[in-house]
C-alpha cells in the first residue's frame, strides 16, 4: 500500500513540475488589468533601471533563470525581437531571479544578449508579478499597463510575442 501511494505522489509531482517548466499554448493569458508594478533593479552593466522611466515604450519583461532549459532556448529569440523593434520604441528587460548573479553572468557569456539584464536576487520583483513558472513573460503597453502574460516557453511563443508587440507599438498613448 505504501509503495503504491508513494508512486502516486511521484507522478503528481512530475506532472506539476512539467507544467511549470513548459506550459502548452494555453499558457498565454491576460494578466490582471491595471498598471505593471513598478520596480528598480541593478542591471548587468551596473546601473539601476526603473520600469516607470520606460513609460512611452512597449516593454517585454522576461523572468528567467540559468538552470531553466526553455529560458536558454528563448533568449536568442528574444534578442532578435529586441533588435528588430528597438528602433520603434520597444525594449526588453530580462529579469534573472537567481540569488547568485554569477550563474546568470556565466550563462550570458555563452548566450549573449543585447537587451538589459536585471538581477532580482531577493525575488522581490518576481513576487510582485506572481511569477510561478520559468520563464514568465509580461508585455507592458506604452502607458505602463500589463497587457499580455505568458507562462513557460515552447517553440512558437516568439511568434505570439511579435504579434503582440507589433499591435502595442501601433497603439497611441
Amino acid at each position: 500500500m505504501y509503495r503504491l501511494r508513494s508512486h502516486s505522489y511521484i507522478y503528481v509531482l512530475i506532472a506539476l513540475l512539467s507544467g511549470l517548466c513548459a506550459l502548452g499554448p494555453a499558457a498565454a493569458a491576460e494578466p490582471p488589468p491595471g498598471p505593471a508594478p513598478d520596480f528598480t533593479l541593478k542591471s548587468s552593466g551596473g546601473e539601476n533601471l526603473k520600469l516607470s522611466e520606460l513609460r512611452g515604450q512597449v516593454v517585454l519583461i522576461n523572468f528567467w533563470a540559468s538552470w531553466c532549459g526553455p529560458c536558454r532556448k528563448e533568449m536568442p529569440l528574444l534578442d532578435q525581437l529586441y533588435q528588430q523593434y528597438k528602433p520603434l520604441g520597444f525594449t526588453i528587460l530580462g529579469v534573472n531571479v537567481e540569488e547568485d548573479p554569477a550563474q546568470a553572468r556565466t550563462l550570458l557569456g555563452k548566450i549573449p544578449v543585447s537587451f538589459p539584464v536585471l538581477f532580482d536576487a531577493t525575488n522581490a520583483v518576481s513576487k510582485q508579478y506572481n511569477v510561478i513558472a520559468m520563464p514568465t513573460t509580461v508585455i507592458v503597453d506604452r502607458n505602463g499597463n500589463m497587457r499580455y502574460l505568458h507562462k513557460g516557453y515552447m517553440p512558437g511563443y516568439e511568434d505570439a510575442y511579435q504579434q503582440q508587440v507589433r499591435a502595442l507599438l501601433t497603439e497611441r498613448m
